[in-house]
């Protein structure tokens, strides 16, 4: 995987998310509440549907429209899952992490 195939923590988290959620439950808003819980720390909106926008773009995840509802003004959410792409950019970025803690003990005396 070259530079620009690694992800970024944030990328990874927003995915995560999308992942546990499925269907009808991973769309913006929906995401952005998973990741405040799971993370604990406060986590903008606004950066949720930045880095969705830009998973897009690269091809890892793809969106689709719902129906509007009269609940959102007319509007119609807006729905996220992981293309085949990004499950593999997920699966390697595990894979990175694990082989990197491998031999680390933090807190180890020198």
């Amino acid at each position: 995987m070259g530079k620009k195939g690694f992800l970024g923590e944030f990328e990874q988290l927003v995915m995560l998310a999308v992942a546990r959620l499925k269907g009808d439950e991973a769309y913006g808003m929906r995401i952005h509440e998973e990741l405040q819980q799971t993370i604990d720390r406060p986590v903008s909106i606004t950066a949720v549907y930045v880095t969705l926008s830009r998973l897009e773009e690269k091809g890892l995840v793809a969106s689709w429209k719902g129906e509007p509802t009269a609940e959102r003004g007319g509007r119609a959410k807006k729905y996220f899952k992981l293309e085949a792409a990004g499950e593999e950019a997920l699966k390697q970025s595990r894979e990175f992490l694990v082989r990197l803690w491998e031999g680390v003990e933090l807190g180890a005396e020198e």
